[in-house]
């Protein structure tokens, strides 16, 4: 799912830098994210994806669905919206900036879109029953998506299995590890399921 999301991600931001109308999240119309409904001669055929399992319409897959929307992704809707608001913070921060500048930004970004959240959320961990501490989630985002950001060079593999350790802790199956530290966003987003 990983590769998926990421190659989503590619053509949406292909697109937006061909087509600026493209990545504003208010003119998306949700009921026009079905892959059957899309009318065919208002997509590319050659851009088409060889992998897409959609063989009963002739319309590219990629341009009928906004970004970070697959078949059978967890919470495509919310996580679409997340990673958008997490770009919108990025074009005007830029990278190099601290992790809490870029968590305050993007609960400003996600209150501005009426996405409930929470932010810095304590999570008791547990040890065979008993508390042995707590940790602060980063975003909890309409109490079903985990999101982890980095300020970081480069992902490694503890901030994966800090994210799991996150979404086993608080029972939610889908995390993102957003990393802004990264010239173009979309190359700093992880989505992690538990």
């Amino acid at each position: 799912m990983l590769n998926t999301f990421e190659h989503q991600l590619q053509q949406e931001i292909a697109r937006a830098t061909t087509n600026p109308s493209s990545t504003n999240p208010s003119s998306t119309n949700p009921s026009s994210t079905n892959p059957s409904s899309t009318n065919p001669s208002s997509t590319n055929p050659s851009s088409t994806n060889p992998s897409s399992t959609n063989s009963d319409s002739g319309a590219d897959p990629m341009r009928s669905r906004p970004i970070g929307v697959g078949e059978g992704l967890l919470y495509e809707d919310l996580s679409r919206a997340i990673v958008g608001a997490a770009i919108e913070v990025h074009r005007h921060i830029g990278p190099g900036q601290l992790e809490s500048v870029y968590q305050r930004a993007l609960g400003q970004e996600l209150a501005l879109r009426e996405i409930p959240h929470r932010a810095q959320v304590p999570v008791t961990m547990r040890y065979k029953g008993c508390s042995v501490g707590d940790f602060f989630v980063d975003l909890i985002v309409d109490d079903k998506i985990v999101v982890e950001l980095k300020a970081v060079s480069g992902f490694e593999a503890v901030h994966a299995a800090q994210v799991l350790s996150y979404l086993r802790s608080t029972n939610l199956r889908l995390g993102l590890l957003i990393n802004f530290n990264v010239p173009v966003l979309w190359r700093g987003v992880r989505r992690l399921i538990r």
